[in-house]
């Protein structure tokens, strides 16, 4: 880990000079794997090579995911101290049969301790994750899940939805009959209870799997969201740069390379992809749909110089009715049914 974290402020350093105009950063995430697998000192050194190279602005969102079970309150106390404002707790149920189902090394006990930890450490802003749509699970589980959950009271809460990806064990445990699916009636009744129950308690469903109270969105996902400059370090990550019309980086997911580059002082980030127009509106309009702010027609406008409606007729007139319009709202934005069908509705302007 030592070792890794030096490659890191390499990265740090090589990135610094060929991004040297970047802007004090507003957001910082620590994600991906277990990053609270760091040390606090470890986790100290990669944030001061930040500020050394790039500086940090005073009121930046630092955020640290982090696993029930694997944090002490000392740990969380050390990272608090450091500079970590933001605890992102990988909670995704509060049912101890359905945590042994999905493979979790904690239990429904941890997961509060770890949250009662963070709050004594001085996190005032905590988002925990939950998962739905798991085998066997019904409208009155999940929604004794929900009040559970709320009862922990964090600013922001993410939601997955169980999906069965090809090549892992839950997908072989699927195709044996071991573990069943949810039907997509009681997928959607799950979404619906979700957004009923949250919106109750408060919560803003500011994006098609994230809610926030009021003032507590989560300040980095948005940069994303809105195709915004975001530098990214370490094997595996993913950056974007917003220049002409948008270019993405990737450092491959090989940490032998990945160590080679670095030490021969070399970058280890490849170019991926570079957008043309067409291609930067089919993305912005991908991820603004994902938003409850939506599309913002101006703002369409202003950064691709052509009206939404003229770009994407077609697209437009096939999914109109799951639309709410820019007269009830100031822009286009998908309802809840839209936000469902999110994956097919998309299709068509891509």
């Amino acid at each position: 880990m030592d070792e890794y974290v030096e490659l890191l402020n390499l990265n740090i350093r090589i990135l610094k000079q060929k991004n040297s105009s970047c802007l004090p950063f507003k957001t910082i995430f620590f994600g991906g794997g277990t990053p609270s697998l760091l040390s606090v000192k470890q986790l100290e050194k990669i944030l001061n090579s930040i500020q050394q190279n790039f500086r940090i602005e005073s009121d930046a969102e630092i955020t640290l995911e982090a696993n029930p079970g694997t944090v002490t309150l000392e740990q969380l106390q050390g990272y608090r101290r450091a500079g970590v404002n933001r605890l992102s707790l990988g909670i995704q149920s509060l049912n101890e049969m359905n945590l042994q189902l999905l493979g979790r090394i904690h239990s429904a006990k941890q997961a509060r301790e770890s949250v009662v930890a963070a709050r004594t450490a001085g996190f005032n802003n905590l988002s925990l994750d939950l998962m739905f749509a798991l085998p066997d699970q019904d409208l009155p589980s999940l929604e004794q899940e929900i009040s559970a959950l709320l009862n922990l009271d964090p600013e922001h809460i993410s939601l997955y939805g169980l999906s069965f990806e090809e090549g892992t064990d839950f997908f072989t445990r699927l195709q044996s009959g071991q573990l069943s699916s949810c039907a997509d009636n009681l997928y959607a009744d799950q979404y619906q209870l979700l957004h009923e129950q949250l919106n109750n308690a408060g919560f803003e469903h500011y994006e098609i799997s994230n809610f926030a109270r009021p003032g507590w969105r989560c300040r980095h996902n948005q940069v994303y969201w809105k195709r915004g400059d975001c530098l990214a370090i370490g094997a595996g990550a993913h950056s974007f740069i917003n220049r002409s019309w948008g270019e993405r980086w990737h450092i491959p997911a090989n940490l032998q390379d990945y160590k080679k580059n670095l030490l021969h002082g070399e970058d280890p980030d490849e170019l991926l992809e570079t957008y043309n127009q067409l291609g930067a509106m089919k993305e912005y309009v991908y991820l603004a749909l994902r938003t409850s702010n939506g599309i913002e027609l101006e703002e369409f406008e202003q950064k691709f110089n052509l009206p939404f409606q003229q770009v994407f007729p077609e697209a437009f007139a096939k999914t109109q009715s799951y639309l709410y319009s820019p007269a009830t709202s100031g822009h286009y934005r998908f309802n809840l049914n839209g936000w469902l069908l999110y994956d097919h509705l998309i299709s068509h302007f891509l």
